[in-house]
């Protein structure tokens, strides 16, 4: 995807229309109008006070020395005697090493063991663990149904030695009746057998409300995901299964191909380029929300190959306009690691929407590159925290609501706008016939010749070379280390007419593609970075490499 950089203030216009009706308010300070200086970030403030809180055990121990630390954290009368925050970081991040259901029988072990020792003191410890954990935990009873199946077991345990205490601290009936959020997340179903129409709301608002509402989307979208959510994400390396997750990359997605087709909608050059320039517009209301993860969708719609290729259009934007582009694209750039971005997130305070691609990147890099264990077989808890500080930063974002008012009948018109059925290459048939191929654009060889003096090298020659299976002739007659534009039009001429006599094809037809899972190029063999469309896959299944 391009790049993205900081964007100017525009100055603020009056609103037009479309005011009316109820509102869905979410307060919260303004952003700071100042960066701040560098400073650690939460989560490594948050990782180097919980370390010196668990002195010995943050430099690695057992399984079992956790568990029991757990227990050992409640008194006689079930109350807190130390600090819950191992209770936390174990009951959130326990699953990368012990499965949820393989950790409550460890515990049932002990509940046996302290029966047949006649140590009443510590069962109660031992349920109240498990309360603690029922009640702090309960949507993971929700998802995990071999965790419910052996907290039956426990129930039934406890219930035939006729401990009704016991029974009723670790009682889940409760569960059933709390509000899950996740049943307002769907999966998303494609359907192709219908498109919406793309222009409900577009015309009708100023780049300001367009963006709050869009703001206020990707808000409700963000705060959805739990937890659990980013932890299953570490276990399953992946978004499937992972409704909400899923449906934030859906609205990323929907919201990037709306641009697309809201520029494309429009007839003429000059209409299109209005819509371009209100997009952009958009793209600096967003960044001055501090919401980079929307901003990260309407600049990658905006230099979409199928906008970009539109000269007609670029010629009737604005330089100022280009030049807004390509600090947004610097900004967004995924140079060094995002290293633009990180450094704009990071002075930002109050309300803010992280690019969620890239800290889950972030997550994965962390979790790859630390052992689960240490040399001892102890759990590496180091790796535990930071992990858990990690999407503990990110959670903790949801509690700060964006500066804005919603308009609810504007949001549900949004909604559907931004419920599209459209491939890409319905997109790109759009995208050529609003302008139709030039057959005089710079060829391959002038894609190649940067400096433009007819030649190129040996080494730019073979990455061209690398879409044929295998090589036709050899080139450089002259042998001079350079090829030029006679030799590589042979080149290709013979390959024609070989490629004709053996009834082949151009053997790769590449599209861009998102990826739900993280993905490495099988060229280069380096990490896809972004949230959508971060590389391209041949559309027939021969070569399904990623680009």
């Amino acid at each position: 995807m391009g790049t993205l950089g900081k964007a100017r203030e525009a100055p603020r216009k009056p609103s037009h229309g479309c005011r009316a009706g109820p509102k869905a308010r979410l307060e919260a300070k303004p952003p700071a109008s100042s960066p701040l200086p560098s400073h650690p970030s939460l989560a490594q403030i948050t990782q180097f006070r919980m370390m010196v809180s668990l002195g010995h055990l943050a430099k690695g121990a057992s399984l079992d020395d956790l568990i029991d630390s757990c227990i050992q954290s409640f008194d006689a009368d079930g109350n807190l005697c130390r600090s819950n925050q191992l209770l936390q970081v174990m009951l959130t991040m326990h699953r990368i090493i012990i499965s949820s259901a393989d950790l409550l029988q460890k515990v049932i072990a002990l509940y046996k063991d302290a029966l047949a020792k006649n140590s009443p003191g510590l069962c109660l410890k031992i349920c109240y663990f498990v309360r603690y954990w029922i009640t702090e935990f309960w949507i993971m009873f929700k998802m995990d149904a071999s965790l419910t199946h052996t907290m039956e077991e426990f129930q039934e345990l406890a219930k035939a030695r006729g401990e009704d205490l016991h029974c009723r601290l670790i009682d889940t009936t409760q569960i059933n009746a709390r509000d899950w959020s996740r049943k307002l997340t769907q999966r998303i179903k494609s359907n192709t057998s219908k498109k919406r129409k793309v222009s409900l709301l577009f015309d009708h608002l100023e780049p300001e409300e367009l963006s709050e509402h869009l703001t206020y989307l990707e808000f409700k979208s963000f705060r959805r995901i739990s937890f659990s959510d980013y932890q299953n994400y570490l276990v399953n390396s992946c978004v499937k299964e992972n409704p909400t997750m899923e449906r934030s990359i859906a609205l990323c997605n929907g919201i990037s191909q709306w641009v697309q087709l809201m520029v494309l909608s429009r007839p003429t050059p000059q209409l299109r380029a209005e819509v371009f320039i209100k997009f952009i517009q958009v793209a600096q209301k967003l960044h001055q929300l501090q919401n980079f993860n929307t901003l990260m969708a309407v600049i990658g719609g905006l230099c979409h190959s199928s906008i970009s290729r539109l000269k007609e259009t670029s010629s009737h934007v604005p330089h100022e306009i280009n030049k807004v582009l390509g600090e947004m694209t610097e900004l967004l750039s995924s140079c060094r690691n995002y290293d633009n971005y990180r450094r704009a997130y990071g002075e930002c305070t109050h309300f803010k929407i992280p690019i969620l691609g890239v800290h889950l990147k972030d997550l994965i890099s962390l979790y790859e590159a630390m052992p689960d264990y240490l040399e001892d077989g102890k759990v590496n808890v180091h790796k535990l925290l930071a992990l858990y500080n990690h999407i503990n930063e990110l959670v903790q974002l949801q509690e700060v609501a964006p500066p804005l008012d919603a308009n609810k009948d504007l949001v549900h018109l949004l909604t559907l706008s931004l419920d599209l059925y459209y491939t890409e290459d319905e997109i790109y048939e759009l995208s050529y016939a609003r302008e139709p191929r030039n057959h005089r654009a710079p060829s391959v060889f002038k894609n190649y010749d940067h400096d433009q003096d007819g030649y190129i090298s040996q080494e730019e020659f073979e990455k061209i070379a690398a879409s044929f299976p295998f090589s036709f002739c050899v080139m450089d007659r002259d042998r001079e280390g350079l090829i030029s534009r006679d030799e590589i039009t042979a080149y290709f001429m013979r390959a024609s007419s070989i490629y004709s006599k053996l009834g082949l094809g151009f053997p790769h037809n590449f599209q861009e593609t998102t990826y739900l899972k993280p993905t490495f190029c099988d060229n280069c063999a380096g990490f896809l970075w972004g949230v959508i469309k971060q590389g391209y896959r041949c559309k027939g299944n021969q070569y399904p490499e990623s680009r």
